[in-house]
């Protein structure tokens, strides 16, 4: 999977790297438990806004690949819900199901062909992008998963950038990440359950592990160990990195918390995140 390059909002990246983490003390706005048409038209208009736009335009020109000007960044389609891994699934909760919707995802375009996800969501100050990720995963896998799957949830694993769609009793993987974990043939959602709880139980929120504000990855090898970072280490990278981009001036901090919200663990070896 190529690494992707993502802005978010000031003070968002400690959150997002790990919600459980003790700085990052923000109450995160519930997200809804379904995208209706009122949230996706709110999504969409928070991802066409003017202020949007101009920021796309220096996100698609930060690398040289066009000019401020010539970027003309448009949004192509509807907004999409995305999922990810539910923490209540990994805890056992009776009747949870696998993921739930984290946020919504406006395709954008730049006039030069680079695509890029506008991360929405409800916030205390209503529908805001709160992150941009170049490349177009979240759509991609959305169609994988309604061909292979009809009628499936397609939902993300963050903790190693793995893409499943899930249906009935089975969870069939959409890319290789998903294949190394369960398999090409998928596996059953009872046996997923047994793997994400073995994986992530203990590191849940209220866990020793949370409390102790680490970061980490599914089956961390020796390699894994060198990207593993704390959320205050991430921060100070962050903060001198060269792709400085200014997003939604005043969102809360916090915001995305719901990205790996409930926290299991969150791993940086995929995508590059950038403060701004």
């Amino acid at each position: 999977m190529n690494r992707r390059a993502c802005a978010l909002i000031t003070g968002a990246l400690a959150a997002t790297v790990l919600s459980l983490a003790p700085q990052a003390s923000a109450t995160p706005v519930p997200q809804p438990q379904s995208a209706t048409a009122e949230t996706r038209a709110a999504a969409h208009r928070a991802a066409a806004a003017p202020d949007t736009l101009a920021t796309l335009s220096r996100f698609f020109s930060r690398e040289g690949k066009v000019s401020l000007t010539a970027a003309r960044p448009r949004i192509e389609g509807d907004a999409i819900p995305v999922s990810y891994l539910s923490p209540d699934f990994v805890a056992g909760t009776a009747g949870a199901p696998v993921a739930r919707l984290e946020f919504l995802a406006s395709k954008a375009v730049a006039s030069d062909g680079q695509q890029a996800a506008l991360w929405t969501a409800k916030t205390d100050t209503g529908w805001q992008v709160v992150n941009i990720a170049t490349g177009d995963d979240e759509f991609r896998y959305a169609q994988l998963g309604a061909a292979k799957l009809p009628g499936g949830t397609v939902f993300r694993e963050p903790q190693i950038d793995a893409w499943y769609v899930a249906g009935g009793s089975e969870v069939l993987p959409l890319d290789e990440d998903a294949v190394r974990a369960v398999g090409a043939r998928g596996t059953t959602l009872a046996a997923y359950r047994e793997r994400v709880t073995r994986a992530y139980g203990d590191k849940l929120p209220g866990s020793a592990y949370a409390k102790g504000g680490k970061a980490g990855g599914f089956a961390p090898t020796e390699a894994d160990s060198a990207q593993t970072v704390t959320a205050q280490t991430v921060t100070a990278q962050a903060a001198t990195a060269p792709d400085v981009l200014p997003l939604v001036g005043g969102a809360a901090a916090g915001v995305l918390v719901l990205a790996t919200a409930g926290a299991l663990t969150v791993r940086r070896s995929r995508r590059r995140a950038v403060r701004v």
